[in-house]
């Protein structure tokens, strides 16, 4: 029987917990994973009971070293890697997801390993952690959203030089500039991801869904309409207590 490349548990009531399981090889995604991802994203959007879910990596040195680099231009065609991505789009299920979602982070994110963590709506990082994008330096970009969620995120010429250069970054910088919520010691991060989690998964649900709703629209709308929609979604969620 293989080692599954992600594990998948609820530690606390109301919170699942996905953890990347590559340890050896510093948790880098190959395709396997990426399948076991959105089989496990999946599982916690359909799951009622769960209303956060936090993502970690085992193994001391990395929350993920980035995408498995062996793999690169390893697809049948072209085509066909554009199909299976198309039919499962693991940022887009991750970006839509209704619940909140918390990455647990500590030593290198880099690449993709810090792109999965930007489709999250906290990051709560280790001292120890380091964040780059250092596709240009492989003759890549960071085409899983970094060139995208980046500058969305951080200050947009902090996002350039860091896209640019493919320099690494540390958590404190990475706090300064917005990526990073919270720097805690290692070994208070997952106390502290499960207090964070514990919290949010105490809020109503359905309000969660709205506020994850109103940001991610309102980003892509002008201020007056998303002003709008947020007056239609609170008359919504007054008249749904109205009819309690």
């Amino acid at each position: 029987m293989t080692q599954p490349f992600v594990d998948y548990d609820k530690p606390l009531n109301g919170v699942a917990s996905i953890s990347l399981n590559r340890p050896e090889a510093l948790n880098a995604i190959n395709m396997a994973m990426r399948d076991d991802l959105w089989t496990y994203i999946q599982a916690a959007r359909l799951d009622p009971d769960v209303r956060v879910l936090i993502f970690r990596g085992d193994g001391p040195r990395a929350f993920s070293a980035g995408a498995d680099i062996s793999e690169f231009g390893s697809a049948p065609s072209l085509h066909e890697s554009r199909e299976a991505r198309r039919q499962r789009d693991l940022w887009a299920l991750l970006e839509d997801l209704p619940i909140p979602t918390i990455a647990a982070l500590h030593g290198f994110c880099f690449g993709a390993g810090i792109e999965l963590p930007l489709y999250c709506d906290l990051r709560i990082a280790t001292e120890n952690t380091q964040i780059g994008l250092p596709e240009v330096t492989l003759g890549y970009i960071p085409s899983a959203g970094g060139t995208q969620m980046m500058p969305r995120i951080a200050p947009p010429g902090a996002a350039r030089g860091l896209i640019l250069s493919g320099d690494p970054i540390d958590a404190r910088q990475a706090q300064r500039w917005g990526i990073i919520h919270r720097v805690v010691a290692v070994e208070e991060l997952d106390e502290t991801v499960f207090a964070v989690a514990e919290r949010l998964a105490a809020a109503d649900p359905a309000v969660t869904a709205a506020l994850k709703r109103s940001i991610r629209r309102g980003l892509d709308l002008p201020k007056s309409a998303a002003i709008r929609q947020d007056t239609q979604t609170a008359r919504r969620l007054a008249n749904r207590m109205s009819d309690r």
